[in-house]
C-alpha cells in the first residue's frame, strides 16, 4: 500500500496495513478461495488504508471444517480446563503487550479518538480474557437426588454435565472491533468451544492482528478461524452452515432477524445483541453536575456509535432548559477530528454509508419540526464526520425519537409527571439500556425495576465489567455476553443416571 511511516502511525501498524492481510484457516494465514481482495477504508480520510483477502461461502466451509476437525479430534478436547485457561490468560497477556499497536488499530480502521482505543477499548478487552480464563475451570454440572416411583427401592446416581456446545459462528460489528472479538472468543474458548470469526467488513484489521496473538500464544490449528468478508456472503454463508452448532451476532436488530431465519435450517442455537435506543431520564433532583455531563458521555462517547446510547434523553421540565443547554455546552467543547489527532475527542462515524445513515435521521427530523440546539450537520469536508448534536421540539412518534440512529445525536423531550415516565421510556421496540438521575435512591431502584432493559445505569452511563452480563429484553437481543450467564451460551447440559441397585 505504500502508506509512509510518520510520527502519528505506529511503526508495527504501518508494517501490519502495508501488506495485503490474509485469512486464518486452520492455524495458516491464506488467501481467499477467489483470491479476490476488499479495501478497508481510513474513516478520517476516505482513503483506502489496507486490503484484505475477501471470504465467501467457499472460504466459511473450509474454516467450518477446520473447526469441527479442532473440536472433534484436534488436542483441544484433550486440554484440561486448566490449561485452556492457562491459553486465554497467555493471550490476554500478549494482547496487553501490544496496547499501543491495537490502540492504532482501532484509531485507524474505526476512526475512534487514539486515548479512547488506548484507555477503554484495548484495556476492557484484557479484562475480559482474564475473566473468562479463570471461569474455565469452574464449569461445573450437579448431583442430583432423585425418587423415581415407579421403581420402588431402586437407588440411581443422577448428575449433570456441562459441555461446550462445539463449533461456533461469531459475526462482530464495527463500533467496538477488538473488544467485541474478545466478548466472544473469551467466553467460547473457556468452556471449550471451536470458532469461525467474521469480523465486520468495515474494520477487520484488529481482529486479524488478533489472529496472529492467538497463534503465538499456542492455541491449536483450527481453534479459532477468523474469515473477513461481506455479511452478504460470509457472514451468510457462516450463519446457516449446516455443521456451525451455534451462532452468535452482535449487530443491527434488521440483521438479527435474518440471522435467525438462516439459523433455522439445522436449529443451531442463537444468541444475538442488538440494537437500542435507550432512555436516559434526568429528574430536577438529580445532581445536575453530574447528570449533564453524563448525559452528554451517554449519547457521544464513541462517536454515538453504541448500540446502548443514550439517544432519548427524558428531562423533568423544572430544570429542561437548564440541563438542555448544559448537554449542548459538553457538545460545544467536544473537539472533533481524526483519532490519531492527541486533542482529538470525536473522531469519524465508520463508513460513508453510515455518514449518509446518520445525515438522512438529521434531515428528516429537522423536517418534521426538531430544533437543532447545537450540530445538526456534516462536519468538515473530509472524511466521515458529523457534529454532535442535541435536538429539541421531538415528539415520540418522529423517525429521531423512534429510530437507533447510531450517531452522535440526542432527542431531548421533558417530562412533568415522574409517573408518566416509565411508559415512555418503555414505548420501544428496543430494550438494551437505561438510565435514572436522581438523589432519591428509592425512586432511583423503583424506576430500575419497571424499565424493561437489560441494564440500567443510576447516576451513571456506560459502566462496564467483565462480570456484569450485557444484552438486552425485547427485540434487543437474546441472551447475555460477559459474566457467568455468557457460559450458558457456550455450554449444553447432560443429565447422566446409573442405577446404583
Amino acid at each position: 500500500m505504500g502508506i509512509a511511516v510518520s510520527p502519528q502511525i505506529h511503526p508495527q501498524v504501518a508494517e501490519f496495513i502495508d501488506k495485503p492481510r490474509k485469512m486464518l484457516i486452520n492455524g495458516q494465514w491464506v488467501n481467499a478461495a477467489s483470491g479476490k481482495t476488499f479495501p478497508s477504508y481510513n474513516p478520517a480520510t476516505g482513503e483506502v488504508l489496507a486490503k484484505v483477502a475477501e471470504g465467501d461461502r467457499e472460504d466459511i466451509d473450509r474454516a467450518v471444517r477446520a473447526a469441527r476437525e479442532a473440536f472433534d479430534n484436534g488436542p483441544w478436547r484433550r486440554m484440561t480446563a486448566s490449561e485452556r485457561g492457562r491459553l486465554i490468560w497467555k493471550l490476554s497477556d500478549l494482547l496487553e503487550q501490544h496496547t499501543e499497536e491495537f490502540a492504532y488499530l482501532e484509531s485507524l480502521d474505526n476512526g475512534k479518538a487514539l486515548g479512547i482505543a488506548r484507555a477503554a477499548d484495548v484495556p476492557l478487552a484484557v479484562d475480559l480474557l482474564r475473566y473468562m480464563a479463570g471461569w474455565a475451570t469452574k464449569i461445573e454440572g450437579n448431583t442430583i437426588p432423585i425418587s423415581v416411583p415407579y421403581t420402588p427401592g431402586a437407588k440411581y446416581l443422577a448428575y449433570t454435565l456441562r459441555e461446550p456446545v462445539g463449533v461456533v459462528g461469531q459475526i462482530i460489528p464495527w463500533n467496538f472491533p477488538l473488544l467485541m472479538a474478545v466478548w466472544k472468543l473469551g467466553p467460547a474458548l473457556a468452556t471449550g468451544c471451536t470458532v469461525v470469526l467474521k469480523p465486520a467488513e468495515q474494520t477487520p484489521l484488529s481482529a486479524l492482528r488478533l489472529g496472529e496473538l492467538i497463534m503465538e500464544a499456542g492455541f491449536p490449528d483450527g481453534v479459532v478461524n477468523i474469515v473477513p468478508g461481506y455479511g452478504e456472503t460470509a457472514g451468510a454463508a457462516l450463519a446457516a452452515h449446516s455443521d456451525v452448532d451455534k451462532v452468535a451476532f452482535t449487530g443491527s436488530t434488521e440483521v438479527g432477524k435474518l440471522i435467525v431465519h438462516a439459523a433455522a435450517g439445522n436449529l443451531k442455537k442463537v444468541s444475538l445483541e442488538l440494537g437500542g435506543k435507550s432512555p436516559n431520564v434526568v429528574f430536577k433532583d438529580a445532581d445536575l453536575d453530574t447528570a449533564i455531563p453524563g448525559s452528554a458521555s451517554a449519547i457521544f462517547f464513541n462517536h454515538g456509535q453504541c448500540c446502548c446510547a443514550g439517544s432519548r434523553l427524558y428531562i423533568e421540565k423544572s430544570v429542561f432548559d437548564k440541563v438542555v443547554d448544559g448537554v449542548a455546552d459538553e457538545a460545544k467543547k467536544i473537539k472533533v477530528g481524526s483519532g490519531l489527532e492527541p486533542d482529538t475527542q470525536m473522531g469519524p462515524l465508520v463508513s460513508e454509508e453510515q455518514l449518509q445513515r446518520v445525515c438522512g435521521y438529521l434531515e428528516a427530523g429537522l423536517s418534521e419540526g426538531a430544533k437543532a440546539v447545537v450540530g445538526g450537520h456534516k462536519a468538515k469536508d473530509r472524511g466521515y464526520f458529523v457534529e454532535p448534536t442535541v435536538l429539541i421540539d421531538t415528539r415520540e412518534n418522529m423517525k429521531v425519537v423512534k429510530e437507533e440512529i447510531f450517531g452522535p445525536v440526542v432527542t431531548a423531550m421533558p417530562f412533568t409527571d415522574p409517573e408518566e415516565i416509565i411508559p415512555r421510556a418503555n414505548d420501544s421496540t428496543y430494550g438494551l439500556a437505561a438510565a435514572v438521575w436522581t438523589r432519591d435512591i428509592s425512586k432511583a431502584h423503583r424506576m430500575a425495576e419497571q424499565l424493561r432493559a437489560g441494564t440500567v445505569w443510576i447516576n451513571c452511563y456506560n459502566i462496564f465489567d467483565a462480570a456484569l452480563p450485557f444484552g438486552g429484553y425485547k427485540q434487543s437481543g437474546w441472551g447475555r455476553e460477559m459474566g457467568h450467564d455468557v457460559l450458558n451460551l457456550y455450554t449444553q447440559t447432560k443429565a447422566v443416571c446409573t442405577k446404583l441397585g
